[in-house]
């Protein structure tokens, strides 16, 4: 009987304007094989139409075609028994839900979308959380909003330094803080006491200070005490910190407490606007960065020192479903042995890796900076690569990493997209 009325629903109905549910059966069997696609017989409002297809849901919805699966969209109920809306929580035993499961009848009206399941469970999503949240929707979001810059642009868009004060004391300036350093990558504060202890104090507004094999503060110069190119007075080129490490460290922070001679000027370059050079001229070798992982490698032997780190990941981090860049693991004082692709990969990735290290080298991509006791640099250690020019005398310096996750938190809770 039910596949007779399933036909006329589909036969006879079909485009129909009348209001109502679509009232589907249990078992769909074989008898849905046929068609490829049934049409609801409830009204589709101005900006929706919709289509049940064997496992899924085709919801037009404004400019996004999404396709919902049905198990999907009964893993991500909101109601009160399948989501804790207080601690934003699932309740739902997603392992208990049917692979197979379809809704036994459909609705739509201008702003919601009702599914009752067969065990009489309804379901409702609002079609703008929907439309937001479907995979077609993210595919057209931005997950952090930038800008991309050159020395140029950089220097033109005038971006200010944060007072000290401002920043430790009033929302509204570490907020305009951290709007500088979502967009551009860097941020420098001002008027900072030149102490170890008041660098701690400034880096713990935003974040929990990142320990690790340095420690929580680090302050060196010139002495060679760690076995690392840094220690030393020589320039350094442009590079990410931390690479060896299987989650790279997500903030620097740099502050010069005092420099007696001359040089050490800092070099920053915005990774992402080089990547997305590459990206636009040879889509094939960003391609080739942004699938083959290298090993990254860092050996300590000096003095009652002694640490062995090994981090593995592709030079350029996208999300897969919309491409867009988040991480950038750029350092080639600290590349390990290159051997974890076969022979007839390797010397494409080296022309895509030239190709990176041309862009990231260009004279124009290169923001020069010289810290001074007082100014603070905060550095997203995941986009902007820094370097260092050789100076002379007596230079010191103070720092520390800090969890990305929390000054992205911090972020969020001051209304920024983070």
């Amino acid at each position: 009987m039910w596949c007779q009325r399933l036909l006329w629903l589909l036969r006879g109905r079909r485009g129909t304007t009348g209001r109502g549910w679509l009232w589907l059966p249990r078992d769909p069997g074989p008898v849905l094989a046929a068609p490829a696609h049934c049409h609801s017989t409830a009204p589709a409002p101005p900006c929706c139409a919709w289509q049940l297809h064997q496992d899924h849901l085709e919801l037009s919805y404004g400019s996004t075609v999404m396709r919902l699966d049905f198990v999907w969209l009964r893993d991500h109920c909101r109601s009160a028994s399948c989501y804790n809306a207080k601690t934003s929580q699932r309740s739902l035993d997603t392992a208990s839900v049917e692979l197979g499961i379809r809704p036994q009848a459909v609705r739509v009206d201008q702003s919601t979308l009702f599914l009752t399941w067969p065990d009489g469970h309804v379901t409702r999503y609002g079609l703008e959380w929907l439309a937001k949240n479907s995979y077609e929707g993210q595919k057209q979001q931005v997950m952090h909003p930038r800008i991309l810059w050159n020395a140029e642009i950089y220097r033109q868009a005038q971006v200010p330094s944060i007072d000290c004060r401002s920043f430790l004391e009033t929302d509204e300036g570490l907020k305009e803080f951290l709007q500088n350093f979502l967009l551009y990558g860097i941020a420098f504060v001002e008027n900072v006491n030149p102490t170890k202890e008041d660098t701690r104090i400034l880096a713990e507004r935003i974040s929990i200070i990142r320990e690790t094999i340095y420690g929580r503060m680090w302050c060196f110069t010139s002495d060679f005490s760690r076995g690392d190119t840094a220690y030393t007075k020589l320039a350094l080129d442009r590079h990410t910190d931390t690479t060896y490490f299987q989650e790279p460290c997500g903030i620097q922070v740099f502050h010069c407490l005092k420099h007696e001679g001359t040089g050490g000027r800092t070099l920053l370059v915005d990774g992402f606007h080089a990547a997305e050079q590459v990206l636009r001229q040879a889509p094939e070798h960003f391609e080739l960065l942004a699938k083959v992982p290298l090993k990254h490698e860092y050996v300590e032997n000096v003095g009652g020192r002694h640490n062995h780190m090994i981090g593995v990941g592709p030079v350029l981090n996208v999300y897969p479903w919309n491409n867009e860049l988040y991480l950038i693991r750029y350092n080639n004082y600290d590349r390990a042995v290159f051997n974890t692709v076969p022979h007839d990969v390797v010397r494409r990735w080296y022309r895509a890796h030239r190709a990176l290290t041309a862009e990231l080298r260009r004279p124009h991509n290169e923001l020069w900076v010289k810290l001074k006791p007082g100014k603070a640099l905060f550095v997203d250690n995941w986009r902007v690569l820094h370097g260092r020019e050789a100076f002379t005398g007596y230079r010191q310096l103070c720092g520390c990493y800090l969890t990305r996750d929390d000054v992205l938190n911090t972020a969020r809770l001051l209304g920024l997209q983070a």
